[in-house]
């Protein structure tokens, strides 16, 4: 059974990127362990748990994998394969392959999908952080700093809102990136 709202089916192509020693053994965004050996995957936006098939049209290969991560949080990129899953359809040498993933099946926890937020900007710097939520509690948003811990040390993700619906996201992303003169990413929170 599908949580509601599920997007089974749904389809998106793009450009994906791989990760891989850097991160191997850290958590991921549904707290496990981060293999580089299995075949996982990070997305900005789908349920965890959601599982995809990814197809190279590039090469034409193909490979499922599970989301289990959060990212890519570079702008243009719609998924982040592990080692295996870039290795599997022949992208490790180039770092990057224009993709279609077409969700399939879903592994996750019952329940709510969570909120979409608006990540706005991300600083090694929390000062920076604080400065730039100050701006976006100016134009009245709802904002937060999320502070996550990498490889290279801590971020503080500024975000803003908390929508239901992508449209919704869309709308004030286009907006607020706008007013704020910055180029936002859209990120599901599994945490209500």
């Amino acid at each position: 059974m599908y949580p509601p709202g599920y997007p089974v089916g749904y389809i998106e192509r793009g450009i994906a990127s791989w990760y891989g020693p850097g991160f191997h053994g850290n958590k991921t965004a549904n707290g496990e362990r981060y293999d580089m050996n299995q075949l996982t995957a990070a997305h900005r936006t789908l349920p965890l748990g959601s599982v995809a098939l990814v197809r190279s049209l590039t090469s034409g290969r193909e490979v499922t994998v599970r989301i289990n991560d959060r990212g890519p949080f570079a702008k243009g990129r719609v998924l982040d394969l592990s080692y295996a899953g870039a290795r599997a359809i022949g992208m490790v040498g180039s770092g990057t392959d224009e993709v279609e993933l077409r969700v399939i099946d879903f592994q996750g926890p019952a329940g709510p999908l969570g909120y979409l937020r608006i990540q706005v900007g991300s600083f090694a710097d929390a000062s920076l952080a604080q400065a730039l939520l100050g701006r976006v509690r100016a134009l009245h948003y709802d904002g937060r700093i999320l502070v996550v811990t990498l490889p290279e040390g801590k971020r503080y993700r500024v975000q803003v809102g908390r929508y239901q619906s992508e449209q919704e996201a869309e709308t004030v992303a286009t907006r607020v990136g706008a007013e704020l003169q910055v180029d936002p990413l859209i990120v599901r929170d599994e945490i209500l």
